[in-house]
């Protein structure tokens, strides 16, 4: 049984929504510990809903929402509800992180509602930041965001403190290096670009390059040789079939809702990777 209200408390480039279906028909009925490296929106981890937990990600600000939502969600919920959808406003407070003195000063609760607020309401939804690590997004201009989604940041607040929960942000390799006996992985790196106009992963100051992708691989097969099912999601291009190419390989469609080209937000493929039958 799933609590359905449990869903992503942020939107988030490469966000899974679209291909759930897909996803959850190739994940094996049977999962004692499940480990969810990159972890991002968490649109899997949430409609599966496993009660023992290991998630992780590189973006230190997505991480402290996740431990705020578990440990403090009323404080959370009564700053976001101080934020106000204008432009001069929004300025303000996207640019705390300039200010290193004042952002250093914040608590994680003013942190993550400053980055949800930023979420709701900056242009698409889109976490970027610039080469200092400044978020760059502009306004996004809508009517009536949903700055204060209480009833899932709760729900998401009640499925952690139920579970058996393992929070951290560092690299990738150091969680798949100690994962126990029947874990599932799932993998959600940022994509292979499909084009030299579609590179996504300035989600950290710093990238996901080709080097980034068959270091990746390279777990992949350190993953398999232990005996750990992973299921692994990525852009459908000729280098990532290539590197992948021992593996189960299934190509799914989706449509790409990040473009500042509004014709070229269309169906693409994509592809899901597995070391099991």
């Amino acid at each position: 049984m799933v609590n359905k209200p449990v869903m992503p408390a942020v939107k988030w480039v490469g966000g899974k929504r679209k291909l759930l279906d897909a996803i959850i028909s190739l994940v094996p009925t049977y999962i004692s510990s499940y480990c969810e490296p990159f972890l991002g929106g968490g649109a899997v981890l949430f409609t599966l809903q496993p009660h023992n937990i290991i998630i992780n990600d590189l973006n230190k600000e997505l991480v402290n929402i996740y431990a705020v939502v578990r440990d403090d969600v009323d404080d959370l919920i009564l700053d976001l509800k101080k934020h106000k959808n204008t432009p001069e406003y929004f300025y303000s407070v996207r640019d705390w992180d300039r200010n290193k003195s004042l952002y250093q000063n914040l608590s994680p609760v003013q942190r993550a509602s400053r980055i949800i607020y930023l979420n709701k309401t900056c242009y698409n939804g889109l976490f970027r930041v610039n080469s200092f690590g400044e978020f760059n997004t502009p306004f996004g201009h809508y009517k009536n965001p949903n700055i204060v989604n209480e009833s899932v940041l709760r729900a998401v607040h009640i499925y952690f403190q139920s579970s058996n929960v393992s929070l951290s942000c560092q690299d990738y390799t150091m969680v798949l290096d100690n994962l126990p006996k029947n874990t599932f992985v799932y993998l959600d790196p940022p994509y292979d670009p499909v084009s030299n106009t579609a590179n996504f992963t300035w989600y950290n100051k710093g990238g996901f390059g080709k080097g980034e992708q068959i270091r990746l691989k390279e777990y992949c097969d350190h993953l398999t040789c232990r005996n750990i099912k992973f299921l692994l999601s990525n852009s459908s291009t000729e280098f990532i079939r290539k590197l992948y190419v021992d593996y189960h390989i299934t190509t799914v469609q989706t449509k790409r809702s990040v473009n500042s080209v509004g014709s070229k937000r269309g169906d693409i493929d994509e592809v899901l990777i597995r070391n099991y039958d």
